[in-house]
């Protein structure tokens, strides 16, 4: 009886032993994100519309700037993007100091050889995005907002007067002065709402459909979604 007992509990403990699942049926990683390619005039209406807030912000909320892409290279965003964006390469000395180059602020199109009359300009700022769906976010994804170097349009080297000029203003408000520019920056204004998900209120949706349907009516918009 009791060999027949034994012999009951081995035959339980296969039925409740987990199986392990072959590799096939194991959960597969998450795909990358797809880039994603639209006009203007359709992109614009994919950002969701909604009301907008400033309660609880800081810009102390977005830790920047960070060690940047490398954190072995010694630089941090700022420095980076610097580098980046130079169409002459400045001198660099120890530190990641960067030194005189050459650099165009299309905002204006205006020509800067010194880096400290340059801004690095969040394309959406801070104050905004934090309005349109950030305030949500945990500190490590709005970090991540903060020092986007993964798409070139997020942050952008402008001259200081423009980017304080612009300060958290929508287009709404503010274009850049330079009449040229202004289908490129509606763009990339659009695909950094879209690549981090953000929402817009409708004073500024409709500040970006008077030009989509105009003057920028062939402008395309490419963004990677962030997950």
């Amino acid at each position: 009886m009791i060999k027949n007992m034994a012999r009951g509990l081995a035959a339980l403990s296969l039925v409740l032993t987990p199986l392990a699942l072959p590799a096939s049926a194991q959960a597969a990683p998450a795909a990358p994100a797809v880039a994603q390619t639209f006009p203007l005039s359709y992109a614009i209406s994919q950002i969701p519309v909604d009301d907008e807030s400033r309660a609880g912000y800081t810009r102390d909320k977005f830790r920047h700037w960070n060690t940047g892409l490398d954190p072995a290279d010694g630089c941090n965003t700022r420095a980076e993007v610097l580098l980046a964006e130079a169409t002459e390469a400045p001198a660099v000395a120890t530190g990641c100091k960067v030194g005189e180059g050459e650099w165009l602020s299309y905002y204006d199109e205006q020509e800067v050889t010194d880096p400290a009359k340059l801004d690095i300009d969040h394309m959406v700022p801070l104050a905004e995005a934090w309005d349109s769906g950030a305030s949500a976010w945990d500190t490590k994804r709005r970090e991540a907002y903060a020092n986007d170097q993964d798409a070139a349009t997020s942050l952008v080297a402008v001259t200081a007067r423009t980017n304080r000029q612009k300060a958290d203003q929508d287009p709404a408000t503010w274009m850049p002065p330079a009449p040229g520019v202004t289908c490129r920056y509606l763009a990339e204004w659009t695909a950094t709402k879209l690549r981090w998900g953000l929402t817009a209120d409708q004073a500024e949706i409709d500040a970006i459909k008077v030009y989509a349907g105009g003057p920028c009516e062939k402008q395309v918009v490419h963004y990677t979604p962030v997950p």
